[in-house]
This record gives C-alpha cells, sequence and structure tokens, in this order.
C-alpha cells in the first residue's frame, strides 16, 4: 500500500542539478531549501512533447513564485548531460532555451521512488508536483498521468492558499476570505 506523504516532512534528497542556464554543474538537498517554499516537480523525461510546455509555462511564472519567497526545482531520470543538451538545443530542434530554475537528475530512481512517482516497468516518473513548506513538510501533493499537463495556475493558487494560514474553502482564490 502506497504511503502518505502530506502533512510529513519531505523524504531527503541530494541530485546533481544543471543550472537554467546550461552552463554550470551543481548538487541540491531539500535543506537548501529551508526557510523558502518548494515547488518540486517530476517529468518523464528530457525531449519529450508534454514535459516542455510544463517546464517552460513554470519557468516563465518564475517571477510570480519567486514574490511568493519560493524556489522551482524540475527533475527527471536523465543525466545532468541530458539536461543540459536539452537546455542548450534550440526550441525547433525540440529543446528548451534557458530556464529560471534548475533540473536535478534522479538517474538513480532513488528521489522518484520516495516520492511515490516511479514506474517501476518503466523506469521513468509519473508527472508529480510537491509543494515543500520552509520547514520541510509536504504540504502538497498532485500526481497524474503523464498524457495530461499541469497548471501553472492552479500551483500559484494552491501555493497561495497554502501561505494565507488559514482554512480555504472550495475554489479558494487569492483576496478571498478564509474560513
Amino acid at each position: 500500500m502506497a504511503e502518505r506523504l502530506v502533512g510529513k516532512q519531505a523524504p531527503d534528497f541530494t541530485m546533481e542539478t544543471v543550472s537554467g542556464d546550461g552552463k554550470e554543474f551543481g548538487k541540491v538537498s531539500l535543506s537548501d531549501y529551508r526557510g523558502k517554499w518548494l515547488v518540486f516537480f517530476f517529468y518523464p523525461l528530457d525531449f519529450t512533447f508534454v514535459c516542455p510546455t510544463e517546464i517552460t509555462a513554470l519557468s516563465e511564472a518564475a517571477d510570480q513564485f519567486t514574490a511568493l519567497d519560493t524556489e522551482i526545482l524540475g527533475v527527471s531520470i536523465d543525466s545532468v548531460h541530458s539536461h543540459k543538451a536539452w537546455i542548450n538545443a534550440s526550441k525547433e530542434a525540440g529543446g528548451l532555451g534557458q530556464l529560471n530554475f534548475p533540473l536535478a537528475s534522479d538517474i538513480t530512481k532513488k528521489v522518484a521512488s520516495d516520492y511515490g512517482v516511479l514506474i517501476e516497468e518503466d523506469g521513468i516518473a509519473l508527472r508529480g508536483l510537491f509543494i515543500i513548506d520552509p520547514e520541510g513538510e509536504l504540504k502538497y501533493q498532485v500526481v497524474n498521468h503523464n498524457d495530461v499537463g499541469r497548471s501553472v495556475e492552479e500551483t500559484l493558487r494552491v501555493l497561495q492558499a497554502l501561505q494565507s494560514g488559514g482554512l480555504c474553502p472550495m475554489n479558494w482564490k487569492p483576496g478571498d476570505k478564509n474560513l
């Protein structure tokens, strides 16, 4: 049976990364985000079709997340070298172009497994998105079939609802009253 993650400390991780400009390799750990909110999302593979629509949409909205004291980190099972090639490839060639956040490599598939999004028989991750609070508690998760992209607007809405500190009814939007 699957284990619940929401309301618990987010599973720790350390992964190699490539910067959003595709120029630098590094490492990232969950502890690097202490004191900030984190939108942490998994996607199946580099050089695919739905993934770049999500990744570039999140990158275009990065300023909105930054204004909410929130970092973004994308991850797949691909290597940092594949991530770098994808960032540096032209959009006409199926590339991403520069991003406003890093991409991490879960080449061992351990992090995808720890977060419950690994499709073991295919060796790739489902589209999982997690919001982790400044103390490392996992506050939100959504996991969906790889055929369907996620919504930046809904991610921002949920983030703001979580940051409001109160009870938020159905269809709550920033500026609405809490219960």
